[in-house]
């Protein structure tokens, strides 16, 4: 007998304390919950082993993939539908839900706004007692529900219709009163619970949660919605730092900038890059163009060939066509061009836009900042 069978035929074999009473010295008839402690405490437990959690646990993931993949092939008209209704909102976005679904529709919003559709959370019974005032007439409203008849947002309804708000339905019943109260109705798949009970909301709200993310996405992509405007919303973070600093944040600039002449000589080159500790320095002719780098690497090449160094020229021992970077550019993009190559560069020479040499970037100072 597995744990379920041997839990329901236990509270089967009290039922008749529960509704007779057991009248003893004692004291009065168990309540409920006495009846349901007792129920665990006589019955078997059966410790399940490492095996058996396994198997649940992927017996649970393949229910929830068969309901994606459920949801997928029921995408219709009215998806595409959703998400004009949603582009051409000129209002914010609320979307809500009761319990389980309460929880999915807080993610929901926050992926759109996340995504530039400005959209919010209500919980419905917080609306029933003012929080309602927070829904206007341009606003677009999007209630979860599975069965469509949850006491609390169908009695919000009326009120929706007379502030004007129009209403997005998902739900898995589309006769439901919240369905016929809607201007687009997202029908969601029958699905199977991946709860043994079939009771505990698991499946149909990763089917849920996983509609609302595809349909922020087809905004995203509705509303031509780029790095930079999810850049402006993410400031914080490493995601929000890389995305929002400019090379100009992160660089060595002014005094701090290592670069010598290229008619300098070698000596004047190597105190350069000591006092500097940049391992590098920018090389450049009098107008400050950026014509060459030396590294540390370089120097090293250089004192391995044999000779005396210091009687060498700059021009001799440096790159000639160093891999710049202009100051206005993301610092994700030096980043990127610094770390995503065979062998990542340490520096990087910053420039501005005539091509003249204003910066360095370290990659010491770029880990720091923790980017």
């Amino acid at each position: 007998m597995n744990v379920f069978a041997g839990y329901r035929l236990g509270h089967l074999l009290i039922l008749p304390y529960l509704e007779e009473g057991r009248r003893s010295k004692q004291g009065p008839a168990l309540r409920s919950d006495e009846a349901m402690d007792y129920t665990m405490r006589t019955m078997p437990q059966k410790r399940p082993s490492g095996a058996a959690a396994r198997q649940e646990i992927r017996r649970v993931i393949a229910v929830e993939a068969r309901a994606l993949a459920l949801l997928r092939r029921s995408i219709g008209r009215s998806y595409a539908e959703a998400v004009e209704l949603l582009a051409r909102c000129r209002g914010k976005v609320v979307v809500m839900g009761v319990g389980k679904s309460g929880l999915i529709a807080q993610k929901i919003a926050a992926t759109l706004s996340s995504t530039g559709t400005p959209a919010a959370h209500l919980d419905p019974g917080d609306a029933l007692h003012g929080g309602l005032g927070f829904i206007q007439k341009q606003d677009l409203v999007l209630a979860i529900g599975k069965s469509g008849e949850s006491e609390e947002l169908n009695r919000l309804l009326p009120a929706l219709r007379s502030i004007g708000a129009r209403l997005i339905a998902m739900t898995a019943n589309p006769r439901s009163t919240l369905a016929r109260h809607a201007a687009v109705v997202l029908e969601m798949p029958a699905i199977e619970e991946a709860c043994p009970l079939n009771l505990a909301p698991t499946a149909s709200t990763t089917a849920a949660l996983a509609a609302g993310d595809a349909l922020a996405i087809a905004l995203m992509k509705r509303r031509n919605f780029k790095a930079e405007h999810f850049a402006a919303n993410h400031p914080a973070g490493q995601l929000g730092r890389r995305l929002t600093l400019r090379v100009r944040d992160i660089m060595r600039g002014g005094d701090a900038n290592p670069r010598v002449l290229a008619t300098a000589s070698v000596k004047s080159l190597i105190l350069e890059i000591t006092q500097k500790q940049a391992g590098a320095a920018a090389i450049v002719d009098r107008r400050a163009h950026l014509i060459g780098l030396v590294t540390d690497y370089d120097i090293r090449k250089a004192l391995e060939a044999g000779g005396n160094i210091f009687s060498k020229n700059i021009r001799d021992i440096m790159n000639p066509r160093p891999t710049a970077i202009e100051e206005n550019q993301p610092a994700s993009k030096a980043i990127a061009l610094m770390e995503n190559r065979r062998n990542p560069f340490n520096v990087l020479p910053v420039v501005d836009r005539a091509r003249r040499s204003v910066g360095m970037i370290q990659i010491h100072d770029v880990r720091a900042r923790g980017l």
